[in-house]
């Protein structure tokens, strides 16, 4: 009897601290939620205060090249400035639409009052090319890419870094070009991207390398980017079908039949017409055409190797790490060429 009301005595202590935890509990959640909702309150007066600290801060901006505008004309220089750090505050709100739509107008009041090669365009082409490639929006970007070279090649004699520099950045936009096909290009149109910039680079290493001022270590990326250029063509023609390729040869030559047959009279006589056969030395001259194209590609490529390796091999300008990291694009460059020299053995391509 005893042991049983000890147990009931138990049990009502037991559910009694299970109804004083779920009390707890409660006081809690409430207390939580009471603080999530006052966090959230404070979050969104502060959200709401940023909004209305911008929209102000746009309004005033845009009422002032508005002044400007009206004051001094819509090609006036000192908009230039006002333009662009609008379109810099857009940039760091992320609105990149609006950026890019006050750059362009920077860029032409810069065009209008320093020239068509001025200095004073290069930052605007760079801002430009940088909001357009957070939009994606990439044949924008090779534009630029394009208008800032040119821009830099009126600018600047070979000998000046600021040329090389150029040369470098468009360079490596078309090789970005070819790796990740921005531009959403046919398998056609990537082969002409990489023999134009394979043709860009040599133009530059030939005049470069006629300058007595500039110094080798200079042309060190430009040479292994043509050789980037030059690994992409070798690999598209090893992959490409012989049949793809302009023969040499006709395709088509004249031929003449012969055959007897008895005309009206009942006698035989020979009868010659002239057709049209596939000339058998034709695809002959389509697998030819792909050896050489092959060969032209690959030969670029070890004459790069060999101006990589002749500048590391006799320059005393180079650090220790300029000089190893040279050292690992020849050998990768050496690895890439044996594999296409194995490639072009294979009778198969052919």
């Amino acid at each position: 009897m005893f042991d049983q009301s000890r147990k009931v005595s138990s049990l009502l202590i037991l559910r009694q601290l299970i109804l004083l935890c779920v009390v707890i509990n409660s006081i809690v959640s409430t207390a939580t939620a009471q603080e999530q909702i006052e966090a959230a309150a404070e979050a969104g007066a502060e959200d709401s205060a940023r909004a209305l600290e911008i929209s102000n801060e746009l309004t005033a901006r845009q009422q002032s090249i508005e002044d400007m505008q009206s004051d001094l004309g819509i090609y006036d220089a000192s908009l230039l400035e006002a333009y662009a750090d609008l379109a810099a505050f857009y940039n760091e709100l992320e609105n990149y639409v609006d950026a890019v739509t006050l750059y362009t107008d920077a860029l032409q009041i810069a065009r209008i009052n320093t020239g068509l090669h001025s200095e004073q365009q290069l930052p605007l082409i760079q801002a430009l090319i940088d909001n357009n490639s957070k939009l994606q929006a990439w044949p924008e970007v090779d534009d630029l890419y394009q208008l800032d070279y040119y821009i830099n090649s009126r600018l600047y004699v070979l000998a000046d870094p600021r040329y090389t520099d150029a040369v470098e950045n468009y360079g490596d936009w078309k090789l970005r070009v070819l790796h990740e096909n921005l531009l959403d290009q046919s398998y056609r149109g990537l082969t002409n991207t990489a023999l134009d910039l394979s043709d860009f680079y040599e133009r530059v290493i030939v005049n470069i390398e006629t300058q007595t001022d500039v110094s080798p270590e200079n042309l060190l990326p430009i040479i292994y980017g043509k050789s980037q250029a030059d690994l992409s063509l070798a690999r598209s023609v090893a992959s490409t079908p012989y049949t793809a390729f302009e023969g040499t040869a006709r395709r088509y030559i004249t031929q003449t039949r012969c055959q007897n047959v008895r005309n009206a009279q009942g006698q035989v006589v020979r009868q010659c017409y002239n057709v049209q056969v596939e000339n058998p030395r034709y695809r002959q001259s389509q697998r030819d055409a792909k050896r050489f194209a092959l060969s032209r590609h690959t030969r670029a490529i070890a004459n790069s190797i060999e101006k990589l390796r002749s500048i590391k091999d006799h320059s005393t300008a180079l650090t220790l790490s300029q000089r190893q990291q040279l050292e690992v694009q020849i050998a990768q460059l050496e690895t890439e060429a044996r594999q296409l020299f194995r490639v072009t053995r294979r009778r198969a391509l052919f």
